[in-house]
């Protein structure tokens, strides 16, 4: 299963992350960083939707998303 994880106090909030998502899945947090900032989040029951594209990772101007991508299988291929 593909997923992104958060280093929530590298977010700023910009959620940049949330315009490029092609599901739909990264939406705002009600946590607060250390540094006041409302962070990006994927809520549990959402993270099986991610495609591992890593479009929210490329975009974040402060590296703070990392994307794990699923093995595709053999068959897939």
């Amino acid at each position: 299963m593909s997923r992104i994880s958060v280093t929530e106090e590298r977010c700023k909030g910009c959620l940049l992350c949330t315009t490029v998502c092609p599901v739909e899945i990264i939406q705002v947090s009600e946590r607060i960083n250390q540094q006041g900032y409302k962070v990006a989040e994927v809520p549990a029951e959402a993270m099986d939707k991610c495609t591992g594209c890593a479009s929210c990772a490329t975009i974040c101007p402060d590296m703070a998303i990392e994307v794990w991508r699923s093995k595709k299988s053999k068959k897939a291929a």
